[in-house]
């Protein structure tokens, strides 16, 4: 039996609802792979922020068991230190022969020295240096956030950039670049990890994606007006920092949002179509997925935070490939600490020894014994 192949793609802060059937976000390539797999409907993050949930995603731990509570450039350094000596998932596979390779955005922990976690193959701080090359300054539609007592900060923008010259294409070049090197040793499988800083925001987009969306016809979020009269008092005073923004800011938001998201939807397409033409595609398990959602107006509220609402927490999750049924839709309750040893579990047959479970009993529609639940923590968010 030949061993199956791993595509790992993740994205940044997506919310869940991009790319639910209904969505206005433009995603055909995902569409598909959800057809020719499985969508998870309830899957949740462990932390509504970026460290954190990335942390419990690789080691299957909620954050207070990890120690990455806060993002890794977080104040103070204690809140966002890694424990050591915890183990993460893709080191079983690197055991078990797989060439790993992983591009993009790390965020787990500081050291970035990525082969200290199972990967052969890495590259990200270069990623990172180019998100700070995305012409920002050059944005002729922009929304800017200003709040008294702090640094102005830019929401959203569109800019003219060649696509080819964004993080996103050239990330997802970097993948397939290690494709066509992997295929070349036909005795060992390979498992590629592709993480994209977007949608995360400042939402900057080229303007060929943002032109997809017409911001004036975009449903406004049906929870868009709500005061948080009942919520606790932080909850409102997060909502404040956004006092300022009619819809019209929050619609043209949401579009450059989008567009990030199509945006990544192609990049995708991309790999998916040298997969077919590399002969791999059929024997690949490939997993999408992000490591929080976001509020985009709901509740009036923007990017992440303290608030707990199912914007931010709940997170896309789409399967496909070997052991994985086709047009399928779970909608049991999973967490991204399920991820991993579920992996583990299809690739390799071994355990994963964490604080997730395995869903492969859901893969293969034995519900019995599966608890509705999933554990989410938040400590608050300080940064440098």
């Amino acid at each position: 039996m030949t061993v199956p192949n791993l595509l790992f793609i993740i994205t940044d802060q997506q919310q869940a609802a991009t790319v639910d059937p209904t969505s206005p976000c433009l995603t055909p390539n995902l569409d598909a792979l959800a057809a020719r797999g499985t969508r998870f409907t309830r899957c949740y993050a462990a932390n509504p922020i970026c460290s954190p949930s990335r942390a419990s995603l690789f080691t299957g731990l909620l954050p207070h068991s990890h120690g990455m509570v806060d993002v890794t450039h977080a104040v103070p350094a204690y809140r966002a230190e890694l424990q050591a000596g915890l183990a993460m998932w893709p080191e079983l596979l690197h055991e078990a022969g797989y060439q790993t390779g992983y591009f993009g955005k790390w965020h787990v922990e500081r050291s970035n020295r990525l082969e200290n976690f199972g990967f052969d193959d890495y590259e990200v701080e270069a990623y990172h240096q180019l998100q700070g090359l995305v012409e920002r300054d050059d944005a002729d539609v922009r929304g800017v956030v200003r709040q008294p007592g702090y640094k102005d900060f830019l929401l959203y923008g569109v800019t003219d950039q060649p696509v080819e010259e964004t993080p996103e294409y050239q990330l997802y070049s970097q993948g397939i670049d290690f494709l066509r090197n992997a295929v070349r040793d036909p005795d060992r499988p390979w498992a590629l990890f592709l993480s994209s800083e977007a949608p995360h925001d400042p939402y900057v987009a080229p303007r060929s994606y943002f032109q997809r969306y017409d911001p004036a016809v975009l449903p406004r979020p049906v929870s868009f007006d709500d005061p948080l009269a009942d919520r606790p008092a932080i909850y409102c005073r997060i909502q404040r920092v956004w006092q300022d923004l009619d819809w019209d800011d929050y619609a043209r938001a949401t579009a450059c949002y989008y567009a990030l998201c199509t945006l990544i939807d192609d990049q995708i397409g991309r790999v998916l179509a040298v997969l077919e033409e590399l002969g791999q595609l059929d024997n690949t398990v490939i997993v999408f997925t992000s490591d929080h959602g976001d509020y985009m107006g709901a509740h009036r509220l923007m990017l992440k935070g303290v608030p707990a609402f199912e914007e931010v927490y709940r997170v896309p999750l789409i399967m496909a490939g070997p052991g994985v049924p086709m047009s399928n839709s779970i909608d049991k309750t999973t967490s991204v600490i399920d991820i991993g040893p579920t992996l583990i579990e299809l690739l390799t047959g071994r355990r994963f020894d964490c604080q997730g479970r395995s869903f492969a009993p859901l893969l293969r529609g034995d519900v019995a014994g599966w608890t509705d639940e999933a554990y989410a923590e938040m400590q608050g968010q300080r940064f440098a």
